[in-house]
């Protein structure tokens, strides 16, 4: 079985019914309605302007010029817009009206003229009142966003036509006051010469102050270094009142009950002195009874001393230790030792009762100044507090002293520095008010004074100072012509994207034969290519003899598009044949990436960055590139890489659809049952 027997094979299923046959028409059709038809609607959209309502709304006032000459050039610029023909121009009464009409969709823009248009095209006639002539431009991009820009070339071809007629007035002008400019410059040097003698005195001046704000400085400085300590001393004043405020706080309350505790320490130093006086008076007894002791005397002294402890007189302890000399004694064959023993007892007594009247005394004392004591130290925390209250003030208020001192010390050496920028500067001054004196009285011999036939010369020279010789290398005839290159290239991926919709890439009967792969797969090709072929034909021909392109090089653009159509086809029918519905998808990106990248409408340079890599890669932007060169007439030299590349891009296509039929030669469950239909 042979390639072309294959493909012939493929063909006549397609055309085999009315339905097949409508169907390989329609997809002819296809880059036909994408490509031509936009073209057409976008052919000559500038040479339409004029059906376009704009509003023009004229409120200059007009001017009169120097020399007695009226200029209404508001109502010459509104004529010139309705004469040229470029929008339909109505005329408005109100920027209100046509602003409301450009917010209506009525008018497409509308440009006004104001009052003093005319005044300020003449003002430069007096330089100390010159002004910009305004023109307002109102537009709306809901419109459409295109007529910004268009409506910004208007107005740029109005501003230099009457830039130009007002400037050759005003140029004319001002070379009339050269004259008057070269007997003014005379009295300019004698004035400059005043202000050097006057900048002189400046600058002595300057000096003088530049020294004074130095030793402001030095002073504010010191005036902070001494804050800070008050600072520091005042801090250290509040810390130290706070703490004394803490200690006396808390002596006040340790001490709050020191008189009751004082007033008991007394009652108990009487008690107790009462209590030793008893005791003497008894032990004197007891000295006075010892010669009638007996056996029975110590026992008697010891009930005795157990009611001292019943009625308080003395302690047990106390008690105790009588009664243990008593017992001693007792057993002494000499009472008159008894008594000795207790005339000593009772000098012990005397010590202690004198003892206990002095600690009573002591007591009673201090019960009585210990109200005073406490009073005292309640006053003295009361004082602290106050202390720390103030010391707090004192300690804010060198605070803010000490800001104020940074803030002073600040400004005096902003201050300094001034003067010295002002010192530099009027020394400056000096030296370019001596070199303006100079300088003017140089210039003065160096302003021309022209007559009038060199004014008018020079006045056309300089409103018009620039003329721009045009040289286009390659110039598309009209708005479609330039877009025709991409949307051509476009429509030809897009009729090749719709074939895999109904075209099969592999014949399920070729590939169950013994055909060679390679065989199979051109075989399969070669049906797409020829519907793409016709569709190039057909698109190029309806863009030809239709819209009116007229290529430079007509047939070159003919075969570099059979080439294009030819060459997508191969990579479109590759990828379905080796992916299967996935591979449509893939080619759907693909067109995507081309269509940013392939640099239809702006330059590709202007895309972002990973773009450019897609427009070199994808074989789109190149064919747009070579057909640009093929219309326009532009050199050709690019041809050759760009028709390699295609034919590179062709081979890889069939390469991957000789892998697919290599692959799908061998069938399995997979094949039998796919994941995702065809």
């Amino acid at each position: 079985m042979t390639v072309f027997r294959l493909a012939m094979s493929e063909l006549k299923r397609m055309t085999g019914g009315i339905l097949p046959k409508v169907t390989i028409v329609a997809l002819v059709m296809v880059p036909l309605l994408y490509g031509a038809v936009y073209l057409y609607a976008n052919w000559d959209p500038y040479g339409n302007l004029d059906q376009l309502q704009a509003a023009v709304v004229v409120q200059d006032e007009g001017a009169v010029t120097k020399d007695g000459k009226e200029l209404r050039v508001g109502e010459d610029v509104a004529q010139t817009l309705i004469d040229g023909h470029k929008f339909d121009w109505q005329i408005v009464d109100t920027p209100e009206e046509a602003s409301d009409g450009v917010r209506d969709g009525q008018f497409a823009f509308a440009l006004t003229i104001p009052k003093d248009f005319s005044a300020n095209l003449a003002s430069p006639e007096n330089f100390d009142s010159a002004t910009q002539a305004m023109m307002s431009v109102t537009t709306s991009d809901a419109n459409n966003y295109l007529l910004t820009s268009i409506v910004d070339k208007v107005t740029t071809q109005v501003h230099e036509s009457v830039a130009q007629q007002v400037g050759e007035q005003t140029a004319n002008s001002l070379l009339t006051g050269y004259g008057t400019i070269h007997a003014q410059l005379v009295k300019a040097a004698d004035g400059a010469q005043q202000l050097a003698d006057g900048a002189g005195t400046l600058d002595s001046g300057v000096g003088t102050l530049k020294t004074g704000t130095g030793d402001l400085l030095t002073g504010t400085n010191d005036l902070v270094a001494g804050q800070t300590q008050l600072v520091t001393g005042s801090n250290q004043l509040q810390a130290g009142a706070a703490a004394l405020d803490k200690g006396l706080g808390q002596l006040e309350t340790q001490t709050s009950t020191l008189p009751g505790d004082t007033q008991k320490l007394s009652d108990g130093a009487a008690a107790v002195s009462g209590g030793t006086a008893t005791l003497n008076t008894k032990v004197q007894e007891a000295i006075g009874s010892a010669d009638k002791l007996d056996d029975a005397a110590t026992a008697a002294i010891t009930d005795k001393l157990g009611t001292f402890v019943a009625d308080g007189t003395i302690t047990p302890e106390q008690a105790g230790k009588i009664g243990a000399s008593l017992a001693k004694d007792a057993t002494s064959p000499s009472v008159t030792e008894l008594k000795g023993k207790l005339a000593t007892d009772a000098a012990d007594v005397q010590k202690l009762a004198d003892g206990a009247a002095a600690v009573a005394d002591g007591a009673a004392k201090l019960a009585g100044a210990t109200p005073a004591l406490t009073s005292a130290i309640g006053q003295a925390h009361a004082g602290a507090g106050e202390l720390t209250t103030g010391a707090g003030t004192l300690a804010g208020g060198q605070e803010s002293a000490l800001d104020g001192a940074n803030q002073l010390s600040a400004g005096a050496a902003k201050l300094d520095t001034g003067a010295g920028d002002l010192k530099t500067g009027s020394s400056k001054l000096l030296t370019g008010a001596s070199e303006l004196a100079t300088q003017l009285r140089n210039g003065a011999g160096t302003v021309p004074d022209p007559n009038d036939k060199d004014k008018q010369n020079a006045a056309g020279v300089i409103a018009d100072p620039v003329r721009i010789d045009s040289v286009s290398q390659a110039q598309a005839a009209n708005y479609g012509s330039g877009l025709a290159p991409f949307f051509l290239v476009l429509a030809l991926w897009i009729g090749a994207l719709m074939l895999v919709q109904v075209m099969r890439p592999l014949t399920v009967r070729a590939l169950a034969s013994n055909a060679r792969s390679w065989k199979i797969a051109v075989g399969g090709w070669i049906p797409f290519a020829t519907v793409a072929t016709v569709q190039a034909v057909v698109l190029y021909s309806v863009v030809h003899f239709g819209l009116g392109l007229e290529p430079s090089h007509p047939w070159l653009t003919l075969g570099l598009l059979l080439l294009a159509s030819i060459t997508f086809t191969a990579l479109i029918q590759g990828l379905v044949a080796l992916l299967g519905t996935p591979g449509k998808f893939v080619a759907l990106i693909l067109l995507v990436l081309q269509l940013v990248s392939s640099g239809g409408t702006f330059p590709w340079q202007t895309t972002p960055e990973p773009l450019h890599i897609m427009h070199q890669i994808l074989p789109m932007g190149h064919v747009v590139e070579g057909m640009r060169h093929l219309i326009y007439g532009a050199d050709l030299a690019p041809l050759l890489p760009i028709v390699l590349g295609l034919l590179g891009y062709t081979v890889l296509g069939l390469l991957f659809a000789w892998i697919a039929v290599s692959k799908k030669k061998t069938w399995t469950l997979k094949a039998l049952m796919p994941e995702i239909e065809s």
